[in-house]
């Protein structure tokens, strides 16, 4: 009875606090929007629970790049899409637009108080320490590493297609790259061997498999309204909540960190006894234990801020990667005639690399394979695996716009006063996917436009590879993109220039399942966890 009161209590005051706030401050009403579908929810069930983008796509069709909506409690929120708002909002006055405290704390279990979980002047300071193993020529020296990962697992594919009858076999693409990116992330960043590939029980790989899904997967309304009001609570309370809730995919959660804290503490204690005999190699880690030694007390990293980098590291730098290049093969599945294409500038390559006299792929080879580049950017804007960023307006403030949007009377608004406290969700999807910018056929997947004059390299400068938000952009950019897009690089040219990829009696019913990150699920197979089902052939040499 007393825990009925409590929760009745609780939510009367937040009735109270919202409506409070709704009436005292500048109003968004003006900013046009979807209907609400409950007082209690708004309209996050749309948001959150279709495939990732949808509700995106449609609110940006019907209403333009700012978007009103409604979250739990009658609560104003926006969806921001448009270029010149974007590049206010992470650029411009980055560190006035923090992250939601609800989103905080899920950041902290997942992987510690490390540079996704840090804000302001702590942001500053770890992104500082961090920098130096992941510049130019640091990235540039994995590439080998990465392509050695890459054939490890090329060669388990062989093996597969070579005992199967009609040398060609359905493959799971997602549990391998996951597997094989894991591998490829534990050597580059820590000189740690998982051998993941060959060995499916790797306690790190097990538990990563099938996280997000088992974690953000297909949220309840309920589940929907219990975080909606987390960004009410002091950011103490919502730690002691999560870290003793009972709730199972609290618990689910708890163990994946604290697994990959115990083996974040072994590659430590590993790594300083190796620096200690003057074994220090260049990788990730060893460059940030250098830099982070050469600061003042006051701007080191703790002992808990080096494991949660490291936790961040493993989780950020495989699954992101790993999901890209399993989209990237379902598009090229979906389209022959692109796969055939990028297969030639691959074979073209590899002809005039042993014309030298050499074997392998060099970054000068990727930066000479136009199309090559062209598919991976089209894969990154078409199916980029963060789709939503999270922040609020840390102070009264007003959105510049690229272009104006229509208020229901019919108003031209030219720009957005937005009270503080406003959510915004930065919709990377939607922005990826904004006609102004990359065309009337920007949900088609049309590697080509990027050989052309992309509308996409125009206008308001955001991100910091092809001017997409997949990466983010400003003060909170992806500080690993250069190594990613080289791993992303490393795996396609492998794997499309050894095997011929093609769709399954599953395909028509693969989804962009939103959890957290956009992973690939089979409709009707949810329980199956991630999943993307391809036909695999060893791709013939003369085609």
């Amino acid at each position: 009875m007393g825990q009925l009161f409590l929760a009745a209590s609780f939510t009367g005051f937040l009735l109270v606090y919202v409506c409070y706030r709704r009436y005292s401050r500048v109003s968004l009403e003006k900013v046009p929007g979807p209907k609400p579908a409950s007082f209690f929810l708004g309209n996050l069930c749309e948001l959150y629970q279709g495939q990732a983008g949808e509700a995106d796509f449609k609110w940006q069709d019907l209403y333009g790049n700012v978007v009103r909506y409604k979250g739990a409690l009658g609560q104003d929120a926006l969806m921001v899409s448009d270029p010149k708002a974007l590049q206010y909002i992470y650029q411009t006055s980055g560190y006035h637009f923090p992250k939601l405290p609800d989103r905080r704390v899920l950041s902290r279990m997942l992987n510690g108080r490390g540079i996704l979980w840090a804000e302001g002047d702590d942001h500053k300071r770890q992104r500082k320490v961090m920098l130096p193993g992941f510049g130019v020529p640091e990235s540039k020296a994995f590439l080998m590493l990465f392509k050695r990962c890459a054939e490890s697992m090329s060669a388990k594919w062989m093996e597969i297609i070579g005992n199967s009858e009609d040398q060609s076999t359905v493959l799971n693409i997602p549990s391998w790259m996951s597997r094989a990116t894991l591998d490829a992330i534990g050597e580059a960043a820590f000189d740690y061997r998982f051998g993941s590939v060959n060995d499916q029980n790797n306690p790190l790989a097990h538990t990563y498999t099938n996280m997000m899904t088992d974690i953000f997967g297909s949220p309840s309304p309920a589940q929907i309204f219990l975080q909606s009001i987390g960004k009410f609570l002091p950011m103490s309370l919502l730690d002691y909540m999560t870290d003793h809730g009972k709730n199972r995919r609290l618990m689910r959660m708890r163990e994946t960190s604290s697994i990959a804290k115990n083996i974040a503490r072994d590659m430590v204690k590993e790594k300083a006894e190796s620096l200690l005999q003057g074994k220090g190699s260049r990788d990730v880690f060893s460059l940030l234990v250098k830099a982070n030694m050469a600061e003042d007390a006051k701007a080191k990293l703790t002992e808990e801020e080096l494991l949660s980098q490291m936790s961040t590291i493993l989780f950020a730098g495989h699954e992101t990667t790993s999901n890209t290049v399993s989209w990237a093969l379902l598009e090229l599945a979906k389209h022959p005639e692109i796969q055939t294409k990028l297969r030639s500038e691959i074979r073209n390559t590899e002809a005039a690399i042993h014309a030298r006299g050499e074997s392998e792929f060099t970054i000068g080879d990727f930066d000479a394979m136009p199309y090559t580049t062209a598919v991976i950017k089209e894969v990154l804007r078409f199916h980029c695996v963060a789709y939503h960023s999270h922040r609020y307006a840390g102070r009264d403030d007003v959105l510049p716009l690229s272009k104006p949007i229509v208020a229901a009377n019919g108003e031209l608004i030219h720009e957005v006063p937005i009270p503080k406290g406003t959510p915004i969700v930065a919709s990377i999807a939607a922005y990826n996917r904004n006609k102004d910018l990359w065309g009337e056929d920007a949900h088609t997947f049309n590697p080509d436009r990027w050989l052309t004059d992309a509308k996409g390299r125009k206008g308001s400068s955001i991100g910091v590879y092809g001017n997409l938000m997949t990466f983010l952009g400003g003060v909170r950019s992806c500080i690993g993109w250069r190594f990613a897009v080289i791993e992303i690089q490393a795996f396609l040219v492998e794997l499309v220039g050894n095997f011929k990829f093609s769709v399954t009696e599953k395909t028509d019913r693969v989804r962009r399942e939103a959890c957290l990150v956009m992973a690939p699920t089979v409709e009707g197979e949810l329980e199956k966890g991630v999943q993307l089902p391809l036909m695999v052939s060893v791709a013939e040499r003369d085609e």
